[in-house]
């Protein structure tokens, strides 16, 4: 007996074998869509920065750098934990065309889309340049390069350059009157002309309408008044009785006295070691002896601190003449109006110093 053949069941069974391919291709082509995008996903978004035990990390990057060399200082860190994915998603954003200086802050949730973001946009944690107790413009150039870009030679070089200084109204010896030690916020990537323009900025806020007002009634431009306070800062590291030594000062000036002040021997000196200014120390044949020259030296010899600066725009309104350090190494000061008085509390540190066997 033949077999029967219908067309039509026949075109049936057919339409329904291509149905189910079609639908275990579409099956298969969203699985690969799932899984691709599964994977694309985590390339983007999971958390691909490591810092260690430490949920931050600060990562710079210098002015100049391309797309390789940060690269292979974030892999040296160990930084990254994917490196493929950080790629692929760097490209995708094009960050190797546009790599921007700075430092960064690096935390441990970072996706590559996040820290991509944060790189390519410039997103800098900002820097906090502290600086104090500096003598000269090379400890200002040193400390200072070691928390911004600006290298140190870059700094000293504009700081010895005498048109730049003239265009900020000031000259090596009076450089330091436009410079208030204090802490400011940078970006890492400040270089040396912008570090010193916004310090110049900062001395013209400083000097407010209350200091300005106070220059005018002592009688006093800037520079003196700065010039002053880096003595006084040097005389004593005690706030309390910073506004005390700079009326003596005032006094001494005034009436036209010598200022005699130890620490601008020990600056014309240049030995900041010294412990113990001597009578042959005052021989020293400088502008900065004020044993031989009458009124303030060239400039500052320090950077005063605003505690100083201050001390001397609200000095203390009294009629001594002299002091001298106190004989129990306190810090503090035994302050005189008369000679006799002055001769014997010197004596009693004199004494005191030679019990400690300090001679020089």
């Amino acid at each position: 007996m033949s077999e029967f053949y219908h067309p039509r069941y026949s075109g049936r069974k057919t339409k329904r074998r291509s149905g189910r391919a079609v639908l275990l291709i579409l099956a298969i082509l969203m699985i690969i869509i799932l899984a691709g995008g599964y994977v694309l996903y985590n390339a983007i978004y999971k958390p691909n920065v490591y810092t260690g035990e430490n949920e931050s990390a600060y990562f710079t990057i210098p002015t100049g750098s391309n797309f390789d060399s940060v690269k292979k200082q974030l892999y040296i860190h160990g930084l990254i934990i994917h490196r493929k994915s950080f790629e692929l998603v760097a490209r995708l954003k094009k960050y190797d065309q546009v790599v921007k200086p700075g430092r960064y802050k690096l935390t441990n949730d970072m996706g590559n889309f996040q820290l991509i973001n944060m790189l390519r946009g410039g997103r800098q944690a900002p820097v906090m340049v502290i600086f104090n107790n500096i003598r000269t413009p090379d400890q200002l150039a040193s400390r200072i390069s070691k928390q911004i870009e600006a290298d140190s030679l870059s700094i000293i070089r504009l700081l010895n350059d005498s048109a730049y200084l003239d265009s900020l109204g000031v000259t090596k010896a009076s450089l330091f009157t436009i410079i208030i030690p204090n802490s400011y916020e940078f970006y890492w990537n400040t270089n040396a002309r912008a570090f010193i323009n916004r310090m110049k900025t900062e001395s013209e806020k400083f000097w407010n309408s209350d200091r300005t007002q106070k220059l005018k009634e002592l009688n006093l431009n800037r520079h003196e008044v700065i010039t002053l306070a880096s003595i006084v800062e040097k005389e004593t590291n005690k706030n309390d009785e910073k506004p005390t030594v700079a009326g003596v000062y005032l006094n001494r000036l005034v009436k036209g006295w010598l200022l005699e002040a130890d620490p601008t021997l020990v600056f014309a000196h240049g030995d900041f070691e010294m412990r113990r200014v001597l009578n042959v120390h005052k021989q020293i044949d400088s502008p900065y002896n004020t044993y031989k020259h009458t009124g303030l030296p060239p400039g500052p010899i320090c950077l005063p601190s605003v505690a100083s600066i201050d001390a001397v725009l609200n000095h203390e309104k009294h009629d001594f003449m002299f002091f001298c350090a106190r004989e129990d190494f306190s810090g503090y000061h035994n302050f005189a109006r008369g000679i006799e008085q002055h001769n014997l509390n010197a004596w009693k540190y004199q004494q005191a110093l030679n019990r400690k066997n300090i001679y020089k």
